[in-house]
This record gives structure tokens, C-alpha cells and sequence, in this order.
């Protein structure tokens, strides 16, 4: 074993673009609800104000999660994975965290025959 793998120095250790993938769920159930991606400044903002920072690779901009939706996601831990490059943030969610409005980003499931099903129903407001 590494330092990186058994020591205690916090060394994310970045993609070719500064990123590193969080995946993210609910403290509580342990619902898997999204993965996105996170570069150093919105791990330090995560870290200092304990909501969800993330990198939008599509926008090329830094986003708290929740800044225009309300749909914040309050950080309750974060964890780093043995060679440091995924974090995994286990939230309280003021909301949906999908954009769609689902609950969870992984509303459908991938059949053995490569269809895509629907898990649960929609609501109104789009979320599963």
C-alpha cells in the first residue's frame, strides 16, 4: 500500500481535465441519486460551506447544486475511494436531485435485452 491508499493527506488525484466523478446519496437511505463531477475549487467550496459543488463539463462552469432549482443538496459526508480519484458525497436532499425532477438521476433500468424501463411512475412535477 501507497501513503495515497493508507495515509491521511487528502491528494485527489485528477483526470487530464482537473476532474474527479462524485457519486452522491441520500445519508439517510442510501439512495443512489446522481454522479457528477467535481474539480478543485468545487471540493474546497463542498468542503467550506458543506453544500454540493460540482464542475459541469457541458457548460464549462463551476454550479452549486440547487442555485436556480432550490433542489440543494446538504453535504453530510464526504468519503474518497482508495487511490483517491472518486469522492463519494452522502447527502440530505432538499429535493429532487435529477433535473428532470426525479428523485434520483437513475429513475430507468437497463433490461437484458438493452431496453430502457421506467422505474416507478412519473409524478407531476416529473419525478419518479
Amino acid at each position: 500500500m501507497t501513503d495515497v491508499e493508507s495515509g491521511s493527506a487528502l491528494a485527489p488525484k485528477w483526470d487530464a481535465a482537473g476532474l474527479v466523478t462524485g457519486v452522491v446519496t441520500d445519508a439517510s437511505s442510501g439512495e443512489l441519486l446522481m454522479v457528477a463531477h467535481l474539480n478543485e475549487e468545487a471540493l474546497r467550496l463542498t468542503l467550506a460551506t458543506g453544500e454540493a459543488h460540482f464542475w459541469s463539463r457541458s457548460r464549462g462552469s463551476l454550479w452549486r447544486k440547487g442555485e436556480t432549482s432550490g433542489n440543494t443538496l446538504r453535504v453530510v459526508e464526504v468519503r474518497i475511494d482508495c487511490d483517491q480519484d472518486a469522492l463519494w458525497l452522502r447527502v440530505a436532499a432538499a429535493g429532487p436531485a435529477c433535473h428532470t425532477g426525479a428523485r434520483s438521476c437513475f429513475y430507468r433500468r437497463l433490461t437484458p435485452g438493452g431496453e430502457l424501463e421506467m422505474i416507478g411512475e412519473l409524478g407531476e412535477d416529473g419525478a419518479v
